[in-house]
């Protein structure tokens, strides 16, 4: 493959030894940028789809470790069916060849016990803090580490987040 000017986009398909430091570590950043715009019950598959074929999940705060797009998808479907996101504080995001990291927050009510080893019972509003760790393979997401602090929204001695000026905050639902 010919080498693509800076700032053209790389298909996923080519390999990242194919392509520039800057090439590999832009698509890393759209591909998980794709990923969580279709992080949404309508859309889930095709977040998914962003998956190696022998992708591994964790939630390491709920002891998961998931080994399949199947599993993933699953999971997914737990966390939509569970959480009523009222809101997404976006503080930070960058990448590497190899690594994207995510760091966000959540402010949530748990409206269903659907998550596996969630830490407070339905009705619980929460201020869930996510820091996801990307590991990328030639354009697709092989390993995606989601750290989850939850914490119950009112707890004041807990929920004491930095969130740097300029923080992008989405409103999902009041």
């Amino acid at each position: 493959m010919a080498a693509l000017d800076a700032g053209e986009q790389a298909p996923a398909a080519v390999p990242d030894a194919e392509l520039t430091r800057e090439q590999v570590i832009a698509r890393n950043l759209e591909v998980v940028e794709a990923h969580f715009h279709n992080e949404t019950p309508e859309n889930v598959e095709k977040a998914v789809a962003a998956y190696t074929d022998d992708i591994v999940w964790e939630g390491p705060g709920r002891g998961l470790v998931l080994h399949s797009t199947e599993e993933a998808l699953a999971g997914y479907r737990d966390i939509f069916a569970s959480l009523k996101v009222h809101s997404i504080t976006s503080l930070r995001r960058f990448a590497t060849e190899q690594f994207v990291f995510d760091d966000c927050i959540y402010d949530a009510t748990y409206v269903e016990d659907r998550m596996q080893n969630f830490p407070f019972p339905p009705g619980t509003r929460v201020s869930l803090r996510l820091a996801h760790v990307f590991e990328m393979r030639d354009g697709k997401i092989a390993k995606e580490i989601a750290y989850e602090i939850i914490r119950r929204a009112d707890d004041a001695d807990l929920v004491n987040d930095y969130v740097p000026e300029g923080s992008a905050v989405e409103t999902v639902d009041v």
